[in-house]
């Protein structure tokens, strides 16, 4: 398998924007195809993904440049996957309402149906034994008690919303409905939505993240911004993004240092980092393809993403000497 390393250089950014970091940035091509994407570090350190149009799980150990692949339900057309503590792969199964758990010793898979959540999309771990998902046509947020496999359902907005991204904030779901200018909260207990209105209306976000001072980070694919709002009071405030108008933000995580990052998808393909402590960009990575979700692994400081072009990539954040 191929791989490429290149430490980024910052000097497309103002002065007052850079940063003392630098982010050294590989990609791996995967023979396969598929659209590679939503990569996942598994506790033995590998990397797990999906190729959802390639209908496959597979796995890449960033030492070796090995990868294996693991071959799944014909018409899954897996969307995302997480890995639990014991390493066992949750997938979601987008086009066939289910979300598999695969034995990574055996392949053995079993599969866990979704009801009226008919394309289960992104999911995360509540650290409860719960996997909450979304559900984008189907208009759903569920969740999944791993251990009983009982499956719950929210219809999150009176009109299709297209439930998207989700985060998990002090015990509870946060989630991107795209269709709206909205992210919508669900109390674990009472099943109950609470909803957060962006900086402008025509704001539309897929992806969000919010950080330990209770603040929800959005990118505006609509518009070209990026977003945060203070969930304790409801107020919002947007940047616009460097790449302008026709940027289109999609893929939004945090680091283990608060920082913002997201992607860029018009027509030129980008990483940017955003930092809220000085409200200054401080970094503008161009990457193979375009990267529809993100995973920042604190263990290694590594951020991993898949790309349209087929490759499965990291940026490792390192301190300048």
């Amino acid at each position: 398998m191929f791989a490429a390393s290149v430490i980024v250089a910052l000097s497309t950014l103002p002065a007052a924007a850079q940063t003392t970091d630098t982010f050294d940035l590989k990609e791996w091509d995967v023979e396969w195809g598929g659209r590679t994407r939503d990569p996942y570090v598994a506790p033995d350190g590998k990397v797990w993904f999906v190729g959802q149009a390639g209908n496959y799980i597979a796995y890449l150990d960033p030492k070796s440049g090995q990868q294996k692949r693991f071959e799944i339900e014909a018409g899954t057309n897996p969307h995302t996957l997480i890995v639990d503590a014991q390493g066992t792969v949750w997938y979601a199964g987008n086009r066939n309402g289910r979300i598999g758990k695969l034995d990574p010793a055996t392949g053995a898979i079993k599969t866990i149906m979704t009801g009226e959540a008919k394309d289960p999309h992104t999911m995360v771990f509540d650290g409860k034994g719960n996997i909450w998902f979304t559900s984008q046509g189907s208009n759903r947020v569920g969740r999944l008690n791993m251990t009983t496999e009982k499956v719950d359902l929210i219809v999150p907005n009176e009109t299709p919303s297209n439930p998207y991204g989700i985060v998990m904030h002090n015990g509870a779901p946060y989630i991107a409905l795209l269709r709206t200018n909205t992210i919508a909260k669900v109390d674990p207990n009472t099943l109950a939505v609470t909803k957060f209105k962006y900086a402008n209306d025509a704001s539309r976000s897929r992806r969000l993240d919010v950080l330990p001072d209770g603040t929800a980070w959005y990118g505006d694919e609509a518009r070209g911004y990026i977003g945060r709002i203070n969930l304790a009071t409801g107020e919002a405030k947007e940047w616009a993004a460097p790449g302008g108008a026709e940027s289109r933000p999609y893929a939004l995580t945090r680091d283990d240092q608060g920082r913002i990052w997201f992607t860029e998808t018009g027509d030129a393909k980008r990483l940017v980092g955003f930092d809220p402590k000085t409200e200054r960009f401080f970094a503008n990575i161009e990457v193979s393809g375009t990267i529809r979700h993100m995973h920042f692994d604190n263990k290694t400081r590594m951020m991993w993403f898949g790309t349209d072009a087929n490759k499965v990539g990291r940026i490792a954040l390192q301190k300048a000497r």
